[in-house]
């Protein structure tokens, strides 16, 4: 009976505790690297939704002559700023637009704000661009902001 009983096979609990803390300190590990990932991935998409705000800027300017503070005149469906943009995860604001004057030029900031989790995005979680493509973030402190 000793025989049948030696030739049993399964885990034993320690196999099991052990496997279990190899799968825990990886998931330890992955999880914020993922996730700090997909922070940096989002950062994308306030780039996208500035870049492409400041050409909409500048093409309502070749025909107006002044910059615009209207989403409608920039192809938004909202009457009013902030507009979401991209998957949800930063809205902009068209400010600051000013008309040309005979000492001034015409002016416009646009920003992007972090919204939802990816405010957890402190280095990046406000992204602007100005009239002259002067492109700033919150703190850059990774140096990825922006390139």
């Amino acid at each position: 009976m000793n025989q049948a009983m030696s030739r049993t096979r399964g885990f034993t609990l320690i196999e099991l505790v052990v496997a279990m803390v190899v799968v825990g300190i990886l998931a330890a590990i992955a999880i914020p690297s993922y996730t700090n990932y997909m922070r940096k991935a989002r950062r994308t998409d306030a780039k996208v939704a500035l870049l492409g705000l400041a050409a909409l800027e500048e093409r309502y300017f070749s025909t107006s002559n002044t910059y615009s503070a209207t989403p409608a005149d920039l192809g938004f469906t909202g009457t009013t700023w902030p507009q979401t943009v991209g998957g949800g995860y930063y809205t902009v604001t068209v400010s600051g637009v000013a008309a040309a004057t005979t000492t001034t030029t015409a002016t416009y900031l646009i920003t992007a704000n972090a919204t939802g989790s990816q405010t957890a995005d402190t280095n990046c979680a406000t992204y602007t661009i100005n009239q002259a493509g002067t492109r700033t973030a919150t703190t850059n402190a990774d140096g990825l902001c922006w390139n």
